[in-house]
């Protein structure tokens, strides 16, 4: 179903809103008052809807909201966000429409003028989260995982087996984004991870590498038991575990590292950013190739210093 949401969003083209023209503003539009701004907002909405739906045959058992048009540091350029439900799956997408409502598109805007990775640094946020490594290692990998996610479990092992050749150059910080309409699970093994991080953060990563190498024998209902198992086996005390596996304290953490996530355009899991760099997957080429990269081009700047 996850694919299926991609196939029937994968608006990756300039789309022609050529239905309603009327909704085009006119250059005096800056004297309208916020009634009128807002009425047009709201047909142009309408109109997106009337469009995507007449586009991919959506009926009425197919929820689709067109969200408020948003300004844009870009002149004549709205930005809002499409949310489309499909039975229990959910999927929100961003997308631009011109102001005078007859352009629609999905994608990515780039400001050649600005570091393209700089914002989406800044936008991770990596206080209280759990991490793995040199503080000051040249590369940050952020993973955003889900804990029964199959291909999440793919990257840990990826991971396993990249990360001892870059000893002391790369720092792993972890992110919950349990997917609960997928994955059943997710969201107890999540609480669980950071249950083991709030009583002591090395033992993380023993509970990360328990539940990835026992994935395919935890189920919703054996869920709680098996991670007291290995709450235990990594040397956690039963009892404080107990109490915040229980308590709101780690269901909001869990939470707030979801909407990190979202505020990141992240939809599916395992999504990756090494330096700010994405990738969507279990990718070890890929996350290879980004690791050399930074590492290349930090070397490059220390000779250019030395010059």
């Amino acid at each position: 179903m996850r694919s299926a949401l991609k196939t029937k969003l994968s608006l990756c083209i300039i789309l022609c809103l050529n239905i309603y023209p009327a909704v085009a503003r006119p250059r005096q539009a800056k004297l309208a008052t916020a009634a009128t701004a807002s009425a047009s907002s709201s047909q142009t909405q309408k109109n997106i809807e009337t469009y995507l739906r007449n586009l991919y045959a959506f009926g009425p058992d197919v929820q689709l909201v067109v969200g408020p048009l948003k300004e844009t540091s870009t002149d004549g350029l709205l930005e809002t966000t499409i949310d489309l439900t499909i039975e229990a799956n959910k999927q929100t997408v961003k997308f631009y429409v011109s102001k005078d409502g007859k352009f629609l598109f999905r994608g990515e805007m780039s400001d050649l003028t600005k570091d393209p990775l700089a914002e989406t640094r800044a936008q991770i946020q990596l206080n209280d989260a759990p991490a793995m490594g040199d503080a000051k290692a040249p590369v940050t990998l952020v993973e955003y995982s889900d804990f029964e996610c199959p291909v999440c479990r793919g990257l840990h092992d990826a991971l396993r087996g990249i990360l001892p050749n870059y000893a002391g150059k790369v720092r792993v910080v972890f992110k919950d984004f349990p997917i609960e309409q997928l994955h059943p699970w997710a969201r107890t093994a999540a609480i669980a991870g950071r249950c083991a991080y709030q009583q002591d953060p090395k033992a993380f990563w023993k509970m990360y590498d328990f539940i990835y190498d026992n994935q395919e024998i935890i189920s919703a209902s054996n869920a709680w038991t098996k991670m007291m198992d290995y709450a235990g086996q990594s040397g956690l005390d039963a009892d404080t575990f107990k109490s915040c596996m229980a308590s709101p304290e780690a269901g909001a953490a869990v939470n707030a590292s979801r909407a990190n996530g979202q505020q990141l355009d992240v939809n599916s899991t395992p999504t990756v950013f090494v330096n700010g760099r994405r990738i969507v997957g279990a990718d070890a080429h890929l996350v290879e190739q980004y690791i050399k990269y930074e590492l290349a081009r930090q070397n490059q700047g220390k000779t250019a210093e030395k010059k």
